[in-house]
């Protein structure tokens, strides 16, 4: 499917290819790389299932790693919307850029749409305490914690290419909570790289780096890997006494 999709591009053709993200990024990885990356031919891949939607399917469905995977891909585009209506602002904007993209999508959304820029991130709330970068559909979690904490809040939609300035102008403490709705620490290095050489701090909310053994809801495989509203609150408690 992928490889018969580049060859759509090199007609001149803008792809789109749509199946479940395990299928579309790890057994797909060579041809992403080959056809698309290395041959610098534009293409949209939608992926759907998330981390663990699926999560009564078991590991062969679910698929934390896709960001991991590929990121590795030089020039590959990255989006995690946090919405319907945020993805469809997102593809409008960069579907036919000429380059490839990956638009990961969840069946768990968030109450409210931002209005989002493909590349840019949002300042949902401007503090002093910490500075919390928030992916995708993590926002509403994020929100219920720092209600009352003066704190900034950063919502990336578009991971790659990061926008290294809206958080260069948005960390004058150093302190940084990065919420991650896959394996987590996936934008460590472009954060540190974007600090540098300012000394900052960084803990992590996300989806821990093993094989998930059990079969549950989508909130009992949050509970597992500590992406609650309370692990949330803890850690950005620690973070700010730090």
């Amino acid at each position: 499917m992928v490889g018969v999709a580049s060859g759509m591009s090199l007609g001149g053709l803008i792809p789109i290819v749509h199946t479940i993200a395990p299928f579309l990024t790890e057994r797909c990885y060579e041809q992403l790389k080959i056809d698309f990356g290395y041959q610098k031919l534009g293409g949209n891949f939608i992926s759907v299932g998330a981390s663990y939607d699926y999560s009564t399917l078991g590991v062969t469905h679910q698929c934390p790693s896709d960001i991991s995977i590929l990121k590795q891909i030089p020039n590959f585009e990255i989006c995690v919307p946090g919405t319907a209506k945020e993805f469809d602002s997102l593809f409008s904007q960069s579907y036919n850029n000429g380059n490839p993209t990956y638009y990961r999508l969840s069946e768990y959304k968030n109450n409210i749409d931002i209005d989002v820029e493909f590349g840019k991130a949002n300042i949902i709330k401007k503090g002093e305490l910490a500075t919390i970068i928030v992916v995708g559909n993590l926002l509403d979690k994020v929100l219920d914690v720092t209600k009352n904490i003066n704190v900034t809040i950063l919502y990336y939609t578009t991971i790659f290419p990061f926008d290294s300035q809206m958080l260069k102008n948005n960390c004058e403490s150093g302190k940084i909570l990065l919420c991650e709705p896959y394996y987590m620490g996936g934008l460590d290095y472009k954060i540190i790289s974007t600090m540098y050489p300012k000394p900052i701090v960084i803990d992590h909310i996300g989806v821990q780096y093993n094989f998930s053994e059990h079969y549950g809801t989508y909130e009992e495989h949050n509970q597992e890997n500590g992406i609650t509203i309370e692990n949330i609150s803890r850690k950005l408690y620690y973070l700010l006494n730090i």
